[in-house]
């Protein structure tokens, strides 16, 4: 902490002599797009499956490459014969295995199931246990056990098997722990003579987002709620492209019944060498339709990203000719009508019969991830002029690679200058002197030019892609001087958002994130609390905030922007003082009506090195008043602190 601690001050100015700080409610610089701070998420650390999606389950459908991951046989050595996981061969097939179960009158056996990294169970709370099978020789019993993690059952049921039939059918039951666990077991057991195949074996808690069955862990949803986000990008992110077209998102994949649903391996699961997580698939249990209705429970725009016929460019980096990519085209064409379209198109029809008749409006569609070259740019022609020429308001955002540090970003952004695209899209991972010495990036970028969408920032503290990177309160204050400069420039930057978003602390393969989380617990890290607090202060324009004429951009090293809500009348100072000196400043609004006579400061503070965890948050934010008096404010800014002014006009 103490190299940190003289890096940053060290590139900090000598403090000058203290100067009024003055806004100008009449000087409105430029308006506040809704979708200006949102989120961005990629099934990443565990994000989806172990994570949002609450699936309690691994390997629910016996289809992980390995069909026997996440299950052990009870007792471990059992008959040959009893379990046969069978495999169709048919390539079109999307629910490829399943577990034939052969017993005799004697048998008593079953399946344990490890979940992800165990399975949380809460004392007391419905849990629902589905069983999708067919009976090819009737006569097994099925019983149910939860066990906590000295491996005692604290649960248990029975399931009376429908014997009419041969077809596949599904049945569920309740079952209720009598106690809790943190890492917490299911057994499954099969008694009496029979056949039996079993194709999906689920366990979900009845505490979901909205108590929807089958649905999201509900305090990490909540994260992403109270952070009122005005967008939402998904579902990534590398996974977009895949480190091979046939592992790349096919959202096709991710809509209807979970049978349909295609697994696949996630890029995540071998491209971090010191993090191999071979058991990292992604099920699609959360989908495209459960994206669209997330953004929809939350208020944010959706905006989904399509594959444009080119892998992830730092492993394979495959393209599909020119003269094959038709049906990728096609596929971003289906997805704008699944999205909009009414209930007598093809795909709106199919968006109904899910569950969901009325359209999602979406207005915003990303064509690639962090691609670029000659080979990205002609294919993005081939998609834009297809989605431009049948849904012409569809607002497209634009790659420009990885990085600001390479060729090709200079390069992809010339040519979609050239092109006056819609959006472009650039990405920030760096030191924290770095985001606090390029608040002014966009200060001189083309008015009349494409808008820019910071699509993934964040702040490392060691080095991008390092492990001794942490979400440390130096990183959250150098991010939100970057973010008082993308606010000051709202006629430009519409979109921003953090990345990565989640975490699993024992299954993570990126660092930093902006939420951590474990089995039972999560919790927010600073730059969560910067992220929320430009966001719920948003405002609707930006006005002008200066110190002796000169924007506040690193002067006495302080950071600073200032916004009004035209619908909650308010004026809105944002401060950042990411030094350990503490100041005194005077804030003059010539222009604030004689009734203003008080104020809401909102404070983030802390010493640099400080971070939150699963145990404890000791950086959140402070509310107190502050006096208004003859139409100034006067008061400390804290040494390591970012605070939000609030005044009603």
């Amino acid at each position: 902490m103490l190299r940190i601690f003289f890096l940053l001050t060290a590139a900090l100015p000598i403090a000058l002599s203290a100067q009024n700080y003055s806004v100008n409610l009449n000087d409105v610089k430029a308006p506040i797009q809704p979708t200006m701070w949102g989120l961005f998420f990629e099934d990443i650390n565990r994000g989806a499956d172990g994570g949002m999606y609450a699936e309690l389950v691994k390997n629910r459908s016996f289809d992980f490459p390995k069909p026997m991951t996440g299950w052990e046989t009870w007792p471990k050595r059992v008959r040959d014969g009893v379990f046969i996981v069978t495999g169709d061969m048919n390539p079109d097939t999307k629910d490829p295995k399943w577990m034939t179960v052969t017993t005799r009158a004697t048998d008593t056996v079953g399946l344990i199931n490890e979940g992800f990294d165990g399975i949380y169970l809460k004392n007391g709370l419905n849990y629902t246990f589905t069983l999708q099978y067919r009976q090819i020789e009737p006569g097994i019993h099925v019983r149910v056990f939860l066990f906590n993690t000295s491996n005692r059952p604290i649960a248990s049921a029975s399931i009376t098997l429908n014997a009419s039939s041969k077809v596949w059918q599904e049945q569920q039951i309740t079952i209720i722990p009598g106690d809790s666990a943190s890492k917490g077991k299911l057994l499954v057991i099969f008694e009496g003579q029979g056949k039996l195949d079993v194709d999906r074996i689920s366990l979900f808690p009845t505490d979901t987002w909205q108590n929807r069955p089958g649905g999201l862990r509900n305090d990490l949803v909540q994260k992403l709620a109270d952070l009122k986000p005005g967008f939402l990008r998904f579902p990534g992110g590398c996974i977009v492209e895949g480190n091979q077209l046939v592992h790349r998102y096919q959202w096709k994949n991710t809509v209807g019944p979970l049978n349909q649903r295609l697994l696949v391996q996630s890029i995540w699961a071998d491209d971090v060498p010191n993090r191999q997580t071979p058991d990292y698939m992604e099920s699609f249990g959360l989908g495209f339709l459960e994206y669209f209705q997330l953004c929809e429970d939350i208020g944010a725009a959706p905006m989904p990203i399509i594959n444009c016929g080119m892998s992830c460019q730092f492993d394979a980096a495959e393209i599909v000719p020119l003269e094959q990519l038709q049906p990728f085209i096609q596929d971003a064409l289906d997805l704008i009508e699944f999205a909009n379209g009414d209930v007598n198109t093809t795909w709106g029809a199919k968006r109904a019969a899910y569950g969901h008749p009325a359209p999602f409006n979406m207005k915003i569609l990303g064509v690639g991830n962090e691609n670029w070259g000659p080979q990205y740019v002609e294919r993005l022609d081939l998609f834009t002029n297809a989605i431009k020429e049948k849904y012409p308001f569809i607002q497209i955002v634009n790659a420009t690679g990885y990085s600001r540090n390479i060729p090709v970003f200079t390069y992809m952004d010339s040519v979609l200058r050239k092109r006056n695209v819609d959006i472009i899209d650039e990405h920030f991972y760096d030191t924290p002197n770095w985001f606090m010495s390029n608040s002014n990036r966009y200060d001189n970028y083309d008015r009349k030019g494409p808008k820019i969408f910071v699509g993934e920032f964040a702040a490392q503290t060691d080095r991008i892609g390092s492990q001794k990177n942490v979400n440390n309160l130096i990183a959250a204050l150098s991010e939100a001087c970057f973010m008082t400069g993308l606010e000051r420039n709202a006629d430009v930057v519409t979109m921003a958002s953090y990345a990565p978003l989640f975490a699993h602390v024992d299954g993570w393969q990126w660092t930093p994130n902006l939420i951590w989380f474990d089995n039972a617990r999560s919790y927010n890290t600073p730059s969560y609390y910067v992220q929320q607090l430009f966001s719920v202060n948003k405002g609707t324009n930006v006005v002008s905030m200066t110190e002796n004429g000169k924007m506040i951009n690193n002067l006495d090293s302080i950071w600073a922007s200032a916004v009004i809500d035209k619908k909650t009348n308010e004026l809105i100072i944002k401060i950042v003082n990411p030094s350990s000196a503490d100041k005194q400043k005077t804030i003059e609004v010539p222009n604030l009506g004689k009734r203003s006579t008080a104020g809401i400061v909102t404070t983030l503070k802390g010493e640099p090195g400080d971070m939150n965890r699963l145990q404890k948050e000791p950086i959140v934010p402070a509310t107190r008043s502050v006096e208004v008096k003859n139409k100034k404010i006067t008061f400390d800014l804290e040494p390591w602190s970012f605070s939000i002014i609030k005044i009603r006009l």
